[in-house]
């Protein structure tokens, strides 16, 4: 499905990186794995010139969310949201259009979070950061598929990954009980399910999908 595509991959060792990187391989994609944190305002632009020619930027950023109440967000803590979730994002995609553009074709997928589709109590950095991720996405999307360039996005939530469900929070009876009573599937995603999905956006086959938003959530983001 993916063969022979070269798929740049940021934070490849956190979020859905690990899981992101196997099954691309696993469809024949040449995997660009990247662990660098890309806040250095120079940093996408050199990590894109590094590597060349790119078919598929696949964006995967991620940060902790605080818990903090609205109330008590200080400006360190709104601004290193945006620091690490969004400035490198619209870097990277500006370091990588020239190319895309000269060619009339290629992919950027957003592993984005349904936090910015469906209100977290105490998250309001997070949920801003990671909203405009999408309404970027949305953006540039229609704004570049009349050149044979398509941009999408994954929001999702209750996904299993190493840096938002560990294994001691997974192993926590009161996390379990959490996920039957609020996410209708019952369970985590598995980051499998997950990653094949973004596969088949970084495909032929998604060629018709332009600035679009999927929830990936088990149900909590449509609920």
């Amino acid at each position: 499905m993916l063969q022979g595509l070269r798929i740049l991959v940021t934070q490849a060792d956190v979020f859905m990186g690990p899981a992101l990187c196997q099954t691309l391989q696993s469809h024949g994609a040449v995997v660009l794995a990247d662990t660098s944190s890309l806040i250095d305002p120079h940093a996408p632009l050199a990590l894109v010139q590094q590597h060349g020619h790119i078919d598929v930027l696949l964006v995967n950023l991620a940060e902790p969310a605080p818990s903090t109440p609205a109330a008590e967000v200080e400006e360190a803590q709104w601004q290193h949201m945006f620091n690490t979730m969004v400035h490198p994002m619209q870097r990277l995609v500006k370091a990588v259009l020239p190319q895309m553009l000269s060619r009339g074709r290629g992919k950027i997928i957003v592993m984005g979070s349904a936090s910015a589709l469906r209100g977290m109590k105490r998250a309001s950095s997070y949920s801003a950061a990671r909203g405009a991720q999408l309404a970027y996405v949305q953006a540039v999307g229609v704004e570049l598929a009349p050149h044979g360039i398509q941009v999408n996005a994954i929001a999702q939530n209750f996904v299993d990954n190493p840096t938002y469900f560990p294994p001691q929070l997974q192993a926590d009876t009161r996390f379990i009980e959490r996920l039957k009573r609020e996410v209708p599937l019952g369970r985590l995603v598995k980051p499998q399910e997950d990653a094949e999905f973004a596969a088949y956006l970084c495909s032929s086959h998604a060629d018709c999908f332009v600035g679009q938003v999927f929830p990936v959530s088990g149900g909590w983001a449509v609920r």
